[in-house]
């Protein structure tokens, strides 16, 4: 039986996250020890109702279930294929899956990314700018790129108000990142149908944007056929790719995929995905949900996999009440501490 405990800390926004489907202003996020021979490992859960449970209180019922009739197994793998095969929600297991990785790493008294055979080569990660008017994108954007190191944003597109309302926050965008060397790129969230898309990733591509993700709602991926020939933009794809067998269905129609520890389940499918995504010739990127620095420290452990890294949520947190996940010349690296190196403050 593996030996758990849990426990509920509420994370702040320091500014409200706006995308096409609604607003955040913080989160009560659970986090996961599991505990062998004195040595414990730590998780974290970013409750969200696509992942399966709305609450902190839903996903520690369920993994606190399921640990009690887990029989105790040396395979994060089969305890991973085990808990998603039980019906545990996919952001509860990548807590567990995340905790049991830490705690397999510590025991063999190494960082998680070498005891991966990964290395700390990662790139910058993008740092997010959520649906705003254009008022309030012209006072955020110095806030963000200021002395912090920032060297990538991404733009949240796809406002319920329509296109003139995307077109005119992004020209603000554009406005407070003239003189600098920032890159761009744009999530729309599934906020648009076919045509605006096309209109949309063209108007972008004209305007220097890197890559353009999710244009299209989860469900809607036969529409990604019309945009993919002749492209502008490189496309990538977000929530529709929970898991690794997702890939096969849209892999002629994107460049890459996006993938998170919350929606797949932890590190043990991320590297499946990664590993599918490879075979089928697409990029990959890694981002991230309403995480502390536990969640994102465990991202970054196997950052070097990825084309593209928005590991960046702790950073809008105020405070972040964990610690292990700092920014070093823009970008997220692995530390070198035992685990994944995350780990809560004053705990």
């Amino acid at each position: 039986m593996l030996n758990i405990s849990t426990q509920i800390i509420h994370l702040h926004k320091r500014f409200p996250l706006a995308i096409s489907r609604g607003v955040m202003t913080g989160s009560d996020n659970l986090f996961v020890h599991v505990e062998e021979n004195g040595v414990t490992g730590i998780g974290e859960m970013a409750p969200g109702s696509t992942e399966g449970a709305q609450t902190p209180q839903e996903g520690a019922k369920m993994l606190t279930d399921f640990c009690a009739s887990e029989k105790s197994s040396n395979s994060i793998q089969e305890t991973y294929d085990n808990a998603m095969g039980a019906g545990v929600a996919a952001c509860a297991v990548a807590a567990l899956d995340m905790a049991l990785w830490d705690l397999r790493a510590k025991q063999a008294s190494l960082p998680l990314y070498k005891l991966l055979g990964l290395s700390r080569n990662v790139v910058s990660t993008s740092v997010t700018v959520g649906i705003n008017p254009p008022e309030v994108v012209r006072e955020r954007i110095p806030l963000l790129l200021d002395g912090t190191g920032v060297k990538a944003l991404k733009v949240k597109l796809g406002s319920p108000d329509g296109l003139d309302a995307d077109q005119a926050m992004f020209s603000a965008v554009l406005e407070m990142t003239e003189n600098r060397s920032t890159v761009i790129r744009v999530d729309a969230n599934g906020g648009w149908t076919v045509p605006e898309a096309k209109k949309m990733m063209q108007w972008l591509a004209d305007r220097g944007v890197e890559y353009i993700e999710q244009p299209l709602k989860k469900g809607e991926e036969d529409g990604l056929i019309h945009l993919f020939k002749d492209r502008p933009l490189p496309i990538y794809v977000d929530e529709s790719c929970r898991v690794s067998s997702d890939i096969p269905h849209f892999a002629d129609r994107v460049d890459g995929v996006n993938l998170k520890l919350m929606k797949c389940g932890g590190i043990t499918e991320a590297l499946r995905i990664v590993s599918t995504a490879r075979a089928f010739g697409l990029k990959t990127m890694i981002g991230c949900m309403g995480e502390s620095s536990v969640s994102i420290a465990a991202g970054a452990s196997i950052g070097s996999l990825f084309d593209y890294i928005d590991l960046d949520s702790h950073l809008n947190l105020d405070p972040d009440p964990c610690g292990g996940a700092e920014m070093t010349d823009g970008k997220i690296l692995p530390t070198n501490n035992l685990g994944h190196g995350g780990g809560i403050l004053n705990a």
